[in-house]
């Protein structure tokens, strides 16, 4: 069965994670992003906004299934834990539900493994059970499969629950080539640990690669809400568009 078969419109809007960071949003703006989400066709999983509009998103998805998620070491990616710990707490204290955290992924690549650990250690605690935590790798910016594998088994080993590609704020973002080696160290943990593919999905043909990647190693089963998102907001768009085409 193709992956148009599979993964339709609808099942995707059901995956996606509709994203608005611009440093320019404003409460008006992610209230109405919030009453796009609330879509005839379906709703999204998550809306993803600064920790400033987490009030407002909370207010507008009232009464809807759609998680509030935020960012925090975002998009620089600093190498304090406390900082880390911090932003976390303020997050979920406001009413957040999901945590989307920037790997310090410069000391990665600098070689301090143990100073990369230390933060997303630092925001596992802060997080706590109850908040899904999704470790954002900057795949773009750690460039090597092997530095990208190194970033995939730290996050694995600290418990998180998405391993994500990108902020959307560098020059190079998601890229199939990434998201196999991502999806690859999921499967070799046994696919308890899920992926969120991030910046530059546009369209449903570009949201379909992530998804073929994803059923080739985990299966079509595998791929539900709690397991795989795509963050993105043209996508959301398009979703719409061939819905209501």
């Amino acid at each position: 069965m193709s992956t148009t078969e599979l993964f339709p419109a609808a099942r995707v809007l059901g995956l996606l994670d509709l994203t608005s960071l611009g440093e320019d949003d404003t409460p008006a703006r992610i209230r109405s992003l919030c009453a796009a989400a609330r879509s005839a066709h379906g709703l999204p999983a998550a809306v993803c906004i600064y920790p400033e509009h987490i009030t407002t998103a909370r207010e507008a998805l009232a009464g809807t299934a759609v998680k509030v998620a935020t960012v925090v070491n975002f998009p620089e990616g600093a190498d304090d834990p406390q900082r880390i710990a911090r932003e976390t707490r303020r997050a979920i204290a406001a009413g957040a539900d999901e945590i989307d955290m920037v790997l310090p992924w410069r000391a990665l690549q600098a070689g301090d493994v143990a100073r990369a650990r230390a933060g997303v250690e630092a925001c596992r605690a802060a997080c706590g059970p109850g908040i899904a935590l999704k470790l954002i790798l900057e795949t773009g910016e750690l460039g090597k499969p092997e530095l990208i594998r190194q970033a995939c088994e730290l996050g694995l080993d600290a418990g998180v629950d998405f391993l994500k590609t990108s902020t959307g704020k560098v020059s190079v973002n998601a890229t199939p080539e990434a998201a196999a080696v991502m999806l690859d160290a999921i499967a070799a943990r046994g696919g308890r640990c899920g992926f969120k593919a991030a910046g530059g999905i546009r369209t449903l043909a570009d949201a379909r690669i992530y998804l073929a990647l994803a059923q080739a190693r985990l299966g079509a089963d595998w791929i539900d809400p709690a397991r795989f998102r795509i963050g993105a907001s043209a996508l959301f768009d398009a979703l719409l568009a061939e819905l209501d085409g």
